[in-house]
């Protein structure tokens, strides 16, 4: 399973904003940090502001932090903010798509099972408990 890099930054603004909770930083910071394009980064805080994880301040003094403390930030629903709108699998589109379409190709039963998995503990974790987890 691989996570889009639009996920992964979101990941690790939440992370840097949970090590140091209530302090803003500015986005540029977290870029350096997280070795990404700010601009592309840009687009990643301001869907996390939107979504109601990040809130941004405006002005010579703004940034970033957290909307809520971090405990209360599921990990798990912000990787679905991101991934929703990307299929998994072929299978998983619909429509026009090339996968096989006969009962031994089909692929999607294994794969729901797998990602429901991995959303049932993504669900556990939250901002608080990731940086903690990746460390160990």
């Amino acid at each position: 399973m691989r996570l889009t890099m639009r996920t992964n930054l979101a990941m690790r603004s939440l992370m840097s904003r949970a090590v140091h909770p209530g302090k803003i930083v500015r986005k540029a910071e977290i870029a350096r940090h997280c070795n990404a394009s700010e601009n592309h980064l840009g687009l990643v805080i301001h869907k996390l502001s939107q979504s109601g994880f990040l809130h941004t301040v405006r002005g010579r003094n703004g940034g970033v932090r957290l909307s809520h403390p971090a405990e209360d930030i599921c990990i798990g629903d912000a990787c679905r903010e991101f991934e929703a709108s990307v299929p998994f699998t072929e299978c998983f589109e619909g429509g026009d798509n090339e996968a096989p379409s006969w009962p031994t190709a089909n692929c999607a039963v294994f794969w729901v099972v797998r990602l429901a998995r991995f959303t049932a503990s993504s669900t556990r974790c939250n901002c608080r408990t990731l940086p903690k987890a990746t460390q160990a």
